[in-house]
Protein backbone atom coordinates (compact mmCIF):
# COMPACT_ATOMS: atom_id res chain seq x y z
CA UNK A 1 0.00 0.00 0.00
CA UNK A 2 3.02 2.44 1.01
CA UNK A 3 4.62 1.85 -2.43
CA UNK A 4 1.09 2.70 -4.37
CA UNK A 5 1.09 5.74 -2.56
CA UNK A 6 4.50 6.97 -3.18
CA UNK A 7 4.42 6.27 -6.65
CA UNK A 8 1.06 7.85 -6.67
CA UNK A 9 2.92 10.81 -4.87
CA UNK A 10 5.94 10.29 -7.58
CA UNK A 11 3.98 10.71 -10.44
CA UNK A 12 2.50 13.71 -9.29
CA UNK A 13 5.38 15.78 -8.74
CA UNK A 14 7.19 14.61 -12.02
CA UNK A 15 3.84 15.79 -13.39
CA UNK A 16 4.92 19.21 -15.28
CA UNK A 17 1.48 19.82 -17.57
CA UNK A 18 -0.26 23.15 -16.67
CA UNK A 19 3.66 24.43 -14.58
CA UNK A 20 3.63 26.95 -17.55
CA UNK A 21 0.35 28.64 -16.77
CA UNK A 22 1.29 28.81 -13.18
CA UNK A 23 3.95 30.69 -13.47
CA UNK A 24 2.43 32.86 -16.08
CA UNK A 25 -0.58 33.25 -13.55
CA UNK A 26 2.36 34.05 -10.59
CA UNK A 27 4.23 36.17 -12.78
CA UNK A 28 1.31 38.38 -13.63
CA UNK A 29 0.33 38.37 -9.84
CA UNK A 30 3.47 40.02 -8.67
CA UNK A 31 3.18 42.58 -11.63
CA UNK A 32 -0.52 43.85 -10.49
CA UNK A 33 0.97 43.89 -7.19
CA UNK A 34 3.33 46.05 -7.40
CA UNK A 35 1.35 48.22 -9.68
CA UNK A 36 -1.09 48.33 -6.97
CA UNK A 37 1.43 49.40 -4.32
CA UNK A 38 3.07 51.88 -6.79
CA UNK A 39 0.07 53.45 -8.56
CA UNK A 40 0.60 56.52 -7.77
CA UNK A 41 4.46 56.71 -8.33
CA UNK A 42 3.53 55.05 -11.69
CA UNK A 43 0.84 57.80 -12.56
CA UNK A 44 3.18 60.55 -12.17
CA UNK A 45 6.15 58.76 -14.40
CA UNK A 46 3.75 58.25 -16.93
CA UNK A 47 2.11 61.26 -17.00
CA UNK A 48 5.43 63.18 -17.05
CA UNK A 49 6.15 61.19 -19.89
CA UNK A 50 3.56 61.74 -22.02
CA UNK A 51 3.44 65.39 -21.50
CA UNK A 52 6.79 65.34 -22.66
CA UNK A 53 5.71 63.74 -25.57
CA UNK A 54 3.19 66.22 -26.26
CA UNK A 55 5.60 69.11 -25.89
CA UNK A 56 7.71 67.52 -28.47
CA UNK A 57 5.46 67.19 -30.68
CA UNK A 58 4.00 70.28 -30.64
CA UNK A 59 7.50 71.81 -31.17
CA UNK A 60 7.58 69.90 -34.14
CA UNK A 61 4.39 70.30 -35.59
CA UNK A 62 4.98 74.34 -34.64
CA UNK A 63 8.05 74.09 -36.73
CA UNK A 64 10.47 74.18 -33.88
CA UNK A 65 9.63 77.14 -32.71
Amino acid sequence: MLKVVRARVGEFWRNEDGLGMLEMILIIAVIVIIAVIFRKELKAIIENLLSKADKKTNSFMDGGE
